[in-house]
């Protein structure tokens, strides 16, 4: 199964992609890891991409494309893989079309705003060891402290609410029309990504056995 993974920052793309990819023994590929293993290669568009980032610059979608392209021909990919992160706009979907890539099934985590905010918004991390935590969902035992190693737990820049907006902004703007297009070509399976980890993980994999 040649599967995307879509949702707004913080449906649990990146979650759910290991577990799936860890029970269909899929590859999960993501832009930013493909661009690293670009770059470690050492080819002449992964020095492309190299002098771009160093100078600041963002990647272009013609460079992203070919990237991606490139290492879904590689071995592992044979049987499937899981893209998390691409296509992130309609430009890039319509990219992967015209290079001949066969997409199978698109599989959305859908997540209503007012959650996301709640989820990123409550996420503190400690200062020191980077121990992760939840306000609500999983707080610490030290309370403004790590229980790890006593550090403090800061809200990060991205986890700020103004932030957390303006992502959400920019996903319903550049890259919900690729969930409209899938759905168009009647690629789309729509998940709750509501609930904890187990419920959605649940409901993910009910909703891929169907479909294999």
């Amino acid at each position: 199964m040649n599967l995307v993974l879509m949702g707004a920052p913080g449906a649990g793309k990146g979650t759910q992609g290991e577990i799936i990819s860890e029970r269909f023994e899929l590859p999960e590929i993501s832009t930013g890891s493909v661009l690293r293993e670009a770059i470690k290669s050492g080819s002449p568009l992964g020095e492309q991409v190299k002098s771009l980032i160093a100078q600041g610059k963002l990647v272009p979608d013609e460079i992203i494309n070919q990237v991606v392209k490139d290492r879904l021909s590689q071995a592992d990919c044979a049987k499937g893989f899981i893209l998390d992160g691409f296509p992130r706009t309609l430009a890039q979907a319509q990219a992967l079309d015209a290079m001949g890539v066969t997409i199978d099934k698109v599989l959305y985590i859908n997540v209503p705003d007012q959650v996301i905010l709640e989820r990123l918004g409550g996420r503190r991390v400690c200062e020191k060891c980077g121990e992760t935590y939840h306000i609500k969902h999983q707080p610490s035992s030290a309370g403004e402290l790590c229980e790890k190693c006593g550090g403090k737990l800061i809200i990060r820049a991205d986890d700020k609410p103004e932030t957390i907006r303006d992502r959400l902004a920019t996903y319903h703007q550049s890259t919900y029309p690729v969930v409209e297009y899938y759905r168009g070509q009647g690629k789309l399976l729509e998940v709750d990504g509501t609930g904890n980890i187990e419920a959605i993980t649940e409901r993910t994999l009910r909703v891929l056995e169907d479909e294999e």
